[in-house]
């Protein structure tokens, strides 16, 4: 036997993925998934669509055109490729075993799209099918209730009710019996994700790495210092939320281009992504605020146009603050507020801590771009929230601090 004393030694395996690595066996999968399903049909995938959470991607099968979305682990991209989940190698075995479970992620999402499909109460996209950890769904053409308030700004406050009309079914009296418990998607509570993401000592090194491969050392450094404050009192203020409603059910992931307008403003919406859980109600509104403040935020409107959806914006919750009793309007008004800053807090530190080879969707690299005024405006509100008691006084700073960070 014969050794060769100058071969190199095996090279350790890195501890987390590569996004080449992850995309390409996501792609693969999408393709011999679409395979299986439509045996015969040819498949093509068309382009990749940038995001944070989970992988997707455009594809054409036959004469349809489709997207195509895989999970890995049930968690973001963003913590995948982090390391989370451990080598490449521990992640493909651990994913063969996931994708066989019948609560994986997408395998709810797909039991939330048929089951709300049934009702016909909020409209949805259409599954068009799920096989090997893939879920395909139908397009639907049309503006987003993003787009819409860009160029109808003066219809703001009646295309978000319209959006929330929606809902009324899910935020109802014993809405929970529409759904089975086991394809709830608890990871879409606000609330939960923050704890998750800024617990303990795990909590504080992943605020201190923020922007690490995204923003400049000055950057950097007041953005860690914005956040790592705006936690600390974030953290004592989810104490005042009031008491989850464990009958009505809350979408979980309503947001601006989440929302399309297929016949128009006039027309229902229909919604994408369902993520459907036990909460309160007040868990859609703080998320449609809270996203439609970094929409603009990110797409920074003209001073005219900014003014007229803010002011919108708080006829929307004026109208929603109409619906709760004069006795608990004002630990309403807290509780929303609070999660909206939690909201904003969660997707905006998603966003800064992606590694720089992951591409982000437009709306994620202008917020990294905006990452200073936008946790300057968290940090400002959440003193705001500490300092009193949350009243109309409060909302009404909160609005002038959003025209702010908009425009």
């Amino acid at each position: 036997m014969t050794i060769n004393a100058f071969a190199a030694p095996a090279q350790p395996e890195p501890a987390r993925p590569t996004v080449a690595e992850v995309f390409v066996h996501a792609a693969a999968r999408i393709h011999r998934a679409a395979a299986d399903i439509w045996p015969g049909e040819s498949v093509c995938l068309e382009g990749h669509v940038p995001g944070v959470t989970g992988y997707v991607h455009r594809a054409r099968v036959g004469e349809r055109t489709l997207y195509a979305k895989c999970s890995f682990l049930g968690v973001s991209l963003v913590s995948l490729l982090s390391g989370a989940c451990g080598p490449w190698s521990h992640v493909r075995q651990s994913q063969q075993a996931y994708e066989a479970q019948p609560d994986s992620l997408l395998q709810r999402e797909a039991a939330q799209l048929r089951a709300l499909a049934v009702t016909g109460s909020p409209q949805v996209c259409a599954l068009a099918g799920i096989r090997l950890g893939v879920v395909f769904t139908e397009p639907v053409p049309g503006p987003t209730l993003g787009e819409l308030l860009l160029v109808r700004p003066g219809d703001t406050a009646e295309l978000l009710s319209r959006s929330f009309a929606e809902l009324r079914e899910l935020h109802g009296p014993d809405a929970v019996r529409r759904l089975d418990s086991a394809a709830v998607i608890g990871e879409r509570s606000i609330a939960d994700t923050f704890l998750c993401k800024f617990n303990g000592l795990s909590g504080a090194g992943y605020v201190a790495q923020l922007g690490a491969e995204r923003l400049t050392p000055g950057q950097r450094q007041e953005t860690v210092a914005l956040v790592r404050r705006s936690v600390a009192r974030l953290r004592r203020l989810r104490m005042s939320l009031l008491p989850a409603q464990g009958m009505t059910l809350a979408y979980g992931d309503l947001k601006p281009e989440h929302v399309v307008f297929p016949d128009g403003p006039e027309g229902r919406p229909v919604m994408l992504d369902p993520g459907l859980l036990r909460a309160s109600p007040t868990i859609d509104e703080a998320k449609l605020l809270s996203r439609t403040v970094l929409f603009l935020a990110a797409r920074r409107p003209d001073a005219g146009t900014a003014r007229q959806i803010v002011e919108g914006v708080g006829a929307f919750v004026e109208t929603r603050a109409l619906r709760v009793s004069e006795e608990t309007r004002r630990a309403w008004l807290r509780e929303l507020l609070t999660l909206w800053l939690m909201d904003t807090t969660n997707i905006v530190t998603t966003y800064l801590s992606a590694p720089s080879a992951l591409p982000l969707p437009g709306l994620g690299l202008a917020l990294v771009e905006r990452a200073v005024p936008v946790c300057s405006f968290v940090d400002a509100l959440s003193v705001d929230l500490t300092d009193g008691a949350a009243g109309y006084e409060v909302w009404d700073r909160a609005l002038d601090r959003v025209l702010a960070v908009v425009s």
